[in-house]
This record gives structure tokens, C-alpha cells and sequence, in this order.
């Protein structure tokens, strides 16, 4: 349930729009291509970051036939000005959405939206709906470093709500990432830090109880906030004078209330995130195809000796729910 893609032609939306700052990519070797941002290297991908068949032939090695599938965060474009964010959302929604209807039996679709421009924000979300039949959203852990319980995205979950579009977090735009740019800190230190910083500001801006049939998922086992718990809830009772101010409810009492995938790396710590998570709210995930996802497909969680009944969870019954669809379609 958390995989990403990307269209292999991509616009070049600098020259459109007449500022920098967004994606495209140029050849750089057979069956690969350069993410370039302007004239500055981002990444070099291979195509299985944007060729549907290849990817359902590597699914196939791990037994594994569906994958949802959802743009790289990168894409966001929560910088462009409002009328050109909606138009690249637009661009990946479509081309995520004819992904869909190519292969029913191996795609489920999160679309991305222009989160800096609420109201259309909202547009985008009723065309993902009602015309794409796109099940959910993927948001960044931060807006141009807004937090999520900010009330100016208050229409963007009531309108999630009244969809029944899912919600998945995932970090990007990393906080003091131009201070730590040695040894991949943004991704190993930013990454997890990021989602613990989206939990804690919906959980605090009480995002959950004004909007309770919400249905998130947060990326990376929800970053540092599941080890962290003790520390939160301390520093809520210890200063509700700093924390408590819009959202009395103890934060450890939200503990299965909301989904989390399972990229941990490490058995000892998934079993943990399942003790305070319960199974039914831990969904597999690999952030497949980059390196620092999964690359072993729930392999390790075939491993750890879980019953039966737990790891169908995890690989199945977890993100049916939270996406809130049936397993039928894909039988």
C-alpha cells in the first residue's frame, strides 16, 4: 500500500509556467532516466518507476498482485502557485488513473492534490472521486512547512470524510534538511522526525475529533512518533499549559485509531509497532522501487513467527479497510 510512480514523459512545467523549482526527466541509459529539478541532478530511476508491466513481473517474485500506487512526494508542487499545482495534480491523477483501468487486478490509485490552495484542493478531490474512481489521497507531512492541523486545511479533510477518500501521510521537505545534508541525514534523521511532526500536529490540533471517520495512514511505521510515545504523552501531561491547548485527549489514547505501514527494517521494532498498534492497523508497505524501501517484499515479516492471522492483516485485510474497498474486485 505504499509504492510510488511516475509518468515517463513528463512536462516540462519550468518553461510552461516561467519559474523553477518542478520535476522532469531526461534519458540518461537504457531503461533509465534523470530526475532533474531544473538543471540540478535529483535522482536517477530505473523504469520500473514509471512501466506498469514491469513492475507487476517484479511484484510477482514475492507473490504479491496488487499495488497501490501514488506519485513521488517530490512531485507535490506545494510551492507552485495555485492554478499551476492544479494542473500537475491533474497531470498525475490522470495518468495514475489510466494505470487503474489497464490493469484493475493490479492497481489501486492514491491521487495527489494541490494541498497550498484549499479550494482546489477540494475540486481536485471531488474529480479523484467521482469521475477518476481514485480511493484515496497522498499528502505531505508538511504544506511549504504549514502543519496539517492548520484550520485552513480543515476543507480538504471534511471533504476527504464526505468522499470516503483515504488519506496516506508521508513525509517530505524535510525539516533542517539544508543543515544535514552529509550521510543521507534528510532520509535516515528528517524522514522519520517529519512524521512524527504530522501525527503529533493532527493529533494535538485535534484533527481526529473534528473530523473523526478520517481514515489516515502514516508512512514509515509513522516515522519516530510510535517509539517516541512516552515522551509525547509526558510532555503533554507534564505541560498541557504547551501542548494541551487545542486538543485536551492523551495523545497514547489515538494509538490504533489511525493506520501505520509496516517499513521498519527491523523485526524487533515491527513487533512493537504491533503490540501498540494492533495488526489492524499496520499495512504493508515498501516505498518500492526506491533503495530505501522494502526491497524483499514482506519477507521478513514471514519470518518473525507471527500467527497466521497477523500477517494477513498486515499483507491484506489492514488496507482493505483503510481504504475502504473489497477484496472481490481483485479476484
Amino acid at each position: 500500500m505504499h509504492t510510488h510512480i511516475m509518468p515517463e514523459k513528463m512536462p516540462k512545467w519550468a518553461d510552461k509556467f516561467g519559474y523553477d523549482g518542478f520535476i522532469h526527466l531526461e534519458p540518461s541509459r537504457p531503461g533509465y532516466a534523470n530526475m532533474m529539478q531544473g538543471t540540478k541532478f535529483f535522482r536517477e530511476i530505473n523504469e520500473n518507476c514509471w512501466e506498469p508491466e514491469v513492475r507487476i513481473k517484479e511484484y510477482e517474485q514475492f507473490d504479491t498482485q496488487v499495488q497501490v500506487i501514488c506519485t513521488i512526494p517530490v512531485l507535490f508542487a506545494y510551492f507552485a502557485k495555485p492554478e499551476d499545482g492544479l494542473e500537475t495534480s491533474r497531470f498525475l491523477n490522470d495518468h495514475i488513473a489510466e494505470i487503474v483501468n489497464k490493469h484493475p487486478k493490479n492497481y489501486i490509485a492514491l491521487g495527489t492534490i494541490p494541498m497550498q490552495a484549499p479550494d482546489l484542493a477540494v475540486q481536485e478531490l471531488e474529480r479523484c472521486k467521482n469521475e477518476l474512481g481514485i480511493v484515496g489521497v497522498q499528502i505531505g507531512s508538511n504544506v511549504d512547512n504549514k502543519n496539517l492541523n492548520e484550520p485552513e486545511f480543515y476543507p480538504i479533510y471534511e471533504a476527504c470524510e464526505r468522499l470516503g477518500l483515504a488519506i496516506m501521510v508521508h513525509p517530505w521537505n524535510m525539516m533542517g534538511k539544508a543543515h544535514m545534508e552529509k550521510y543521507w541525514l534528510p532520509w535516515l534523521v528528517g524522514m522519520p522526525g517529519e512524521t512524527s511532526r504530522a501525527v503529533c500536529s493532527m493529533i494535538f490540533g485535534g484533527i481526529f475529533e473534528k473530523f473523526p471517520k478520517l481514515r489516515v495512514c502514516f508512512s514509515h511505521a509513522g516515522g519516530s512518533f510510535l517509539p517516541t510515545i512516552g515522551r509525547v504523552e509526558h510532555g503533554f501531561n507534564c505541560r498541557p499549559d504547551l501542548v494541551a491547548v487545542d486538543n485536551n485527549k492523551n495523545p497514547r489514547e489515538y494509538l490504533g485509531k489511525f493506520w501505520v505501514d509496516c517499513i521498519t527494517h527491523d523485526p524487533l521494532m515491527l513487533d512493537y509497532v504491533l503490540k501498540v498498534q494492533g495488526s489492524k492497523r499496520v499495512c504493508l508497505g515498501t516505498d518500492y522501487p526506491f533503495p530505501l524501501g522494502d526491497l524483499e517484499i514482506g519477507k521478513f515479516i514471514t519470518e518473525m513467527g507471527l500467527e497466521e492471522s497477523v500477517v494477513e492483516d498486515i499483507f491484506c485485510n489492514s488496507i482493505l479497510e483503510w481504504l475502504d474497498i473489497d477484496k472481490e474486485r481483485f479476484l
